[in-house]
C-alpha cells in the first residue's frame, strides 16, 4: 500500500506531461502531414523561409515540391511547406470571378 502511495505522484505528473505536452504535439504533427500529402498543383503556399509561391509540380518518388515563384522554379523537400495559403480549387473560382468584372457595359468615359 506504501508503494502506490509513492507511486501515485509520480503517475499524476507522467498524466499531466502526456495530456499537456505530448497529445497536442502529436496532433499538430498529423495535421502538418495531412496538409503536406494534400499539397497539388496550383496551391498557393508559404515555404519554412518565407518564400511565397504557386506549386507547379509534386514529385512523390523524392517527396519534393517545384515551386513557381514569379517564373523562377524551385525545387523544395516536401517538408519545408510551412503553410497552404490558398488551395486551387479556390484559386481558379476567384480568378473566374475577376473576369467577370470588368465588362464594355459597366466601364464609364469621364471626359
Amino acid at each position: 500500500m506504501e508503494l502506490i502511495g509513492a507511486m501515485l505522484p509520480f503517475i499524476v505528473i507522467m498524466g499531466l506531461m502526456y495530456v499537456l505536452m505530448i497529445r497536442p504535439q502529436q496532433k499538430k504533427a498529423k495535421e502538418t502531414q495531412n496538409m503536406l500529402s494534400s499539397l497539388k498543383k496550383g496551391d498557393s503556399i508559404v515555404t519554412i523561409g518565407g518564400l511565397h509561391g504557386v506549386v507547379d509540380e509534386v514529385v512523390e518518388i523524392n517527396n519534393t515540391v517545384v515551386i513557381d515563384c514569379e517564373g523562377i522554379y524551385l525545387t523544395f523537400e516536401r517538408r519545408a511547406i510551412s503553410r497552404i495559403v490558398t488551395k486551387a480549387d479556390t484559386v481558379t473560382a476567384n480568378q473566374s470571378e475577376e473576369l467577370g468584372i470588368n465588362t464594355p457595359e459597366e466601364t464609364v468615359d469621364h471626359e
